[in-house]
């Protein structure tokens, strides 16, 4: 049995190939990118000096997907995190940063939260398929579930394509029947 608790050892041999610890293979940098968008902590050591080059990898992960146009971080963040390198701001930085995103995944948990039973909204037809695209859209966003969130960590459900275009209609017609409510209370 896996301890999902602990991080996730990947062994880096001489010749750069990456090996996983508890399946006893070689994994690809994209294998370790899911790992992490499934809520896994990893740690890469090198086989030989026992250097920790996590921080290495993580950084040509992000470096990949932004050169693949998946441009999560825009160019004044880039520009300001480079200048950061060379200024007294480097000491702020990370804990700035660290910090930053525990809010947005708080705020997006929060969120989530509100828009559940106890929210009055929750009664209305179509309310459980916008959560449940809501839910979907931020996982997609975060790289793989907010904290809190139950199901957070399982992937989400393909959708059949006979059903989904039966459910995009009938979600068409539901927030339009909702927009008609919303408009009668107005006046």
């Amino acid at each position: 049995m896996v301890d999902t608790n602990k991080p996730l050892l990947i062994k880096r041999y001489a010749s750069r190939r990456l090996y996983n610890t508890e399946t006893s293979d070689y994994v690809t940098l994209e294998d370790i990118a899911g790992f992490i968008r499934d809520g896994r902590e990893v740690q890469i050591v090198d086989l030989k000096s026992g250097d920790d080059l996590t921080r290495q990898y993580l950084l040509q992960i992000i470096a990949e997907h932004e050169s693949r146009g998946e441009s999560v971080l825009p160019v004044d963040v880039l520009t300001d995190l480079v200048r950061s390198y060379t200024s007294q701001a480097s000491s702020v930085v990370p804990q700035f940063l660290a910090a930053s995103f525990e809010m947005l995944n708080s705020g997006q948990s929060k969120m989530m939260e509100n828009m559940g039973s106890m929210n009055p909204m929750a009664s209305l037809p179509g309310f459980e398929a916008m959560r449940a695209q809501q839910e979907a859209f931020f996982k997609a966003m975060t790289g793989g579930g907010i904290p809190g969130m139950t199901g957070a960590s399982t992937p989400a459900p393909k959708p059949d394509p006979q059903t989904s275009e039966e459910g995009l209609d009938d979600i068409k017609k539901q927030l339009s029947e909702l927009q008609d409510k919303l408009s009668k209370l107005g006046k």
